[in-house]
């Protein structure tokens, strides 16, 4: 039984680019609570909240209740629940599943090839990170679901894989003369840029183009926030912040609210802005909430 190829066709609802990262949110969960203990359950009343914040934090703006995976994961092949009242998952009610006592588990036949070959875990938890987020937000995943940071970077992709072009962080630097886009950060090392990284922003693995015009030159931390939907990109290419982040010391207003509805910085002249097509899988898939209003001036 290959079970790489199970992990990268897990069943889910798909269409337009439209990300369901609920079952591989629960399977990297799993997979780092196997590390920890390879024989124990989850059961749903200990583990929901860490998949609710898992679920708010990494998967799209609109809410999905923990219990959806939990029951679902089961027709995979790859997860198994039980109630207090035997085998098999009560369904994916919240109540339910708490007053069911259930609890879910790799099925047996993972956990024994899990325990034959170590190299399995860390192959499986690349291709969930690769098939469905980001790379800014693989290391920290990785922490969050229990699993070693380096884990999933040291292993190489699967041969037949989509590349990746690594002309692409070149061109798109280029393309923003070496500064971030949202707020002009153009830091250098003699003559090396530091802190600078090129965004996709509609995701590599939903398909994105390696292509200047679903890039973003942005520094280090406005990457992230652009990952993780704080930070998104409206009409006339001006800056959105969602009304859901917080922060109230001055380097969260300085460096996060008040690029509420400015204008992006740059592209220079001859070379293509970001499509509306990826401006708008972005603000649809990975954008949380509504936009605050833009920041005014004093």
């Amino acid at each position: 039984m290959d079970w790489l190829e199970r992990v990268t066709k897990l069943r889910q609802w798909t269409g337009n680019g439209v990300r369901a990262p609920h079952k591989p949110l629960l399977l990297l969960y799993a997979l780092g609570r196997f590390q920890e203990d390879a024989d124990g359950e989850l059961r749903y009343t200990a583990v929901e909240e860490d998949l609710k914040r898992l679920l708010a934090e990494y998967g799209p703006g609109n809410r999905t209740s923990p219990a959806y995976p939990f029951h679902h994961l089961v027709s995979d092949g790859v997860w198994e629940v039980r109630t207090d009242r035997g085998p098999g998952s009560p369904g994916t009610g919240v109540l339910e599943l708490r007053a069911a006592g259930a609890a879910g588990r790799l099925v047996p036949e993972l956990r024994v090839a899990l325990r034959r070959d170590p190299s399995l875990l860390a192959r499986m938890a690349r291709a969930l990170l690769d098939l469905h987020f980001p790379p800014s937000l693989h290391g920290e995943l990785c922490e969050a679901v229990g699993l070693e940071p380096a884990l999933a970077e040291t292993v190489p992709v699967a041969a037949g894989r989509r590349q990746r072009d690594r002309r692409m962080r070149e061109l798109v630097l280029t393309a923003y003369e070496y500064r971030c886009a949202f707020c002009g950060y153009d830091g250098r090392v003699g003559a090396t840029p530091v802190g600078l990284e090129a965004a996709h922003v509609r995701w590599w693995a939903f398909d994105g183009p390696d292509d200047v015009d679903n890039g973003l030159c942005l520094c280090a931390l406005h990457h992230k926030l652009f990952d993780k939907g704080v930070l998104g990109v409206g009409d006339g290419h001006r800056v959105l912040v969602s009304q859901r982040f917080v922060g109230h010391s001055t380097a969260a207003r300085e460096h996060v609210t008040s690029l509420a509805g400015r204008p992006l910085l740059g592209p220079q002249p001859g070379t293509p802005p970001v499509a509306a097509a990826h401006r708008a899988w972005h603000t649809r898939q990975v954008f949380h909430g509504t936009p605050r209003p833009a920041a005014v001036t004093p």
